[in-house]
């Protein structure tokens, strides 16, 4: 398999969305992996470009959705909502996995609304290729909102809770 041959399967690769491809010829293996960008759903602050992709054509087949996806959004929210999140410190995922608010179905919760935290405390569980990751609260203060529930699936960077320092 030649060069130009891997170009062609990379182009077919990318038009049809495919994610991961392997093939074997021989004593020839070829394994292709790409990664699917994060869809912005919804921003605070003005929008930012990601890195520029390879092909120009993929720039314009991914910039325009992004675009309409943060210019809808950024007008709907009401004013009350975004004053009283300004004013908290916001515990966000530190990895992609399950939220739990237990260490085990049945078992309180880590953390409930109205509790009173320090700083290094566990707030909740993230499950992340069987793995279980205690999240800590990195501020000191009043959980004034959780953001997720229970089993529920998060993101990086996703918000988990709302503090309100003291």
């Amino acid at each position: 398999m030649n060069q130009k041959e891997i170009k062609e399967l990379i182009e077919l690769l990318v038009e049809k969305d495919i994610a991961e491809f392997e093939m074997e010829r021989g004593d020839v293996k070829l394994h292709i992996k790409r990664e699917k960008r994060p869809k912005i759903v919804q921003m605070a602050a003005a929008p930012m470009m990601q890195a520029v992709p390879v092909a120009a054509q993929t720039t314009m087949a991914v910039a325009s959705p992004v675009t309409e996806e943060l210019t809808q959004p950024a007008a709907a929210p009401s004013a009350p909502a975004e004053d009283d999140d300004a004013n908290l410190h916001v515990v966000k995922s530190p990895i992609v996995g399950t939220f739990y608010e237990a260490a085990s179905p049945g078992a309180p919760p880590f953390a409930n609304v109205g509790d009173v935290v320090r700083e290094g405390q566990v707030l909740c569980i993230i499950e992340a290729m069987k793995l279980m990751n205690e999240i800590e609260a990195d501020a000191a203060g009043e959980i004034v909102k959780r953001y997720v529930s229970n089993g529920s699936p998060v993101e990086y960077g996703m918000p988990l809770f709302g503090i309100r320092k003291k």
